[in-house]
């Protein structure tokens, strides 16, 4: 009988994760609560939902915390689900500075202190892995299992050969001119990225890209994306000081790549900085992979989070 329960619970969720991929929606169930928490000189977005063990979910560029809907909406059902815009990016405040990773940290962390949770497990993708990697490093007792997924950590492994990859030319692109140039044309700047780090473009839906893109055009919102990118150089120096100091993560890592992106190269450099990686290849995808492959980047995700303890 338990064994036809979880079959049609499976069945379910399976149904309407078919039907949110189709559709590709970028609105939270009901169940999600949202508020402004201010925090370390600033005011973080956060979405949240469920109960249980909590799991922090981290963004990167070109998207927001609404990337993770169906992800957050599964496990939303035996966890607390906490989602977090990045500083100046989405519906969180649009400060000055801060953006070097170490400092964005204390954004998690204030968080988390705000909502009374004194540890999580952290999924993270893009520059949210930069920020995952941080707070992990900075107050590792707070964090229970780590998911990275395609995209590189400054500093770590093969940081200066990555690089040197002609398509990271935007790591180098900012400042007031660059702005300027944007300014208007967030839509065109943004579709870039979105075709040329994925498998299948078209899977990253135009209503999704209408909707980042109106986002990333609110007041301060690229300033703030291309901030995060000028302070990798500070990032590389601050996690390659935690590395000489002997440091290495040693909570459960799953590094996840798209089949079309970073593969197994996720793993590969996070085991210059942890010590129990695991690893795994989103099918079909490019780095989108919640555009482009969400059912199995569920299904690896809760796969880890669900191993026993």
């Amino acid at each position: 009988m338990k064994t036809l329960f979880r079959w049609l619970a499976a069945t379910a969720l399976a149904t309407t994760l078919a039907g949110a991929v189709h559709a590709q929606a970028l609105t939270y169930p009901k169940a999600f609560t949202f508020r402004e928490v201010a925090t370390n000189g600033t005011t973080i977005h956060v979405r949240q939902a469920g109960t249980g063990p909590a799991v922090v979910l981290l963004h990167g560029y070109g998207e927001t915390g609404d990337m993770w809907v169906p992800l957050a909406t599964e496990l939303a059902r035996d966890h607390t689900v906490v989602v977090p815009d990045l500083r100046g990016l989405g519906r969180s405040a649009k400060p000055k500075g801060g953006f070097d990773k170490m400092n964005q940290a204390g954004d998690v962390a204030g968080v988390l202190d705000a909502l009374k949770i004194e540890q999580a497990d952290v999924v993270a993708h893009d520059i949210g892995n930069m920020v995952a990697f941080a707070f992990a490093a900075k107050y590792p007792q707070r964090v229970g299992r780590l998911v990275v997924i395609d995209a590189p950590v400054p500093g770590v492994g093969p940081w200066d050969e990555i690089l040197k990859n002609p398509l990271l030319w935007h790591f180098r692109f900012g400042g007031p001119d660059m702005e300027r140039l944007v300014a208007g044309r967030e839509r065109i700047y943004l579709d870039r990225f979105w075709n040329e780090f994925s498998a299948t473009p078209a899977r990253f839906s135009e209503p999704a890209r209408q909707h980042y893109a109106k986002l990333y055009a609110l007041p301060g919102a690229m300033h703030s994306g291309f901030s995060q990118f000028a302070a990798f150089d500070q990032d590389a120096i601050d996690n390659r000081a935690w590395l000489a100091a002997g440091n290495q993560l040693k909570m459960p890592v799953l590094a996840l790549g798209g089949e079309k992106s970073f593969g197994l190269v996720m793993a590969a450099v996070m085991r210059n900085a942890a010590t129990d990686v695991r690893e795994g290849v989103v099918p079909g995808s490019g780095h989108w992979i919640m555009e482009e492959n969400p059912q199995a980047t569920v299904a690896l995700v809760t796969g880890f989070l669900g191993e026993k303890r």
